[in-house]
């Protein structure tokens, strides 16, 4: 926890700052958080990898290599056994990117709802600063009105005192 703005007993109170996500922490895994949950959101995050992508391209590649020299020939040309293994692949591939991309929409969703949350509560707060100073900087002014008036005071003071003691001096030497 981190240290929040003064209050107004000038001591420092602890704040949260992750407050307004916690709210939303049931969001974060995108399967949920069993085992088989977590693995099928790497599955999900790894057909997007350049690793992935390199790797398909070159097990395609020796695919239709071997099958069309002649080094094998399980899958002659038009390659429908690979034609199967893209089908297949793709069939548990897009429901997994398209739950992961659900869930991390709800996900953004709910983050942007909490920083906006965060966002009212600094403005709030800026807002209760913001009048503190208005408040001390007007209890500033009246201050520098009251010490300008003291001044005046003392110097009409003073001056009074100068012409009483010269007038006594005066009297004193005649």
């Amino acid at each position: 926890m981190a240290l929040s703005n003064k209050e107004s007993s000038g001591k420092f109170m602890a704040r949260d700052h992750l407050r307004f996500h916690r709210a939303h922490q049931h969001l974060m895994p995108t399967f949920g958080e069993s085992w088989f949950a977590l693995k099928a959101e790497a599955f999900a995050r790894f057909f997007g990898t350049p690793f992935f992508l390199g790797a398909q391209t070159i097990i395609v590649l020796v695919w239709i290599v071997l099958n069309v020299t002649g080094v094998s020939h399980f899958d002659l040309y038009p390659f429908i056994l690979l034609n199967l293994a893209f089908s297949l692949q793709a069939a548990y591939a897009a429901p997994l990117i398209l739950l992961a991309q659900t869930r991390q929409a709800e996900r953004d969703k709910a983050h942007g709802e909490a920083d906006a949350l965060h966002r009212e509560d600094l403005a709030q707060a800026n807002e209760k600063r913001l009048k503190f100073a208005a408040e001390q900087a007007e209890q500033m002014i009246k201050l520098i009105e009251m010490n300008t008036e003291l001044t005046n005071v003392t110097k009409q003071l003073t001056e009074r005192i100068e012409i009483i003691t010269d007038q006594l001096h005066k009297q004193l030497i005649k």
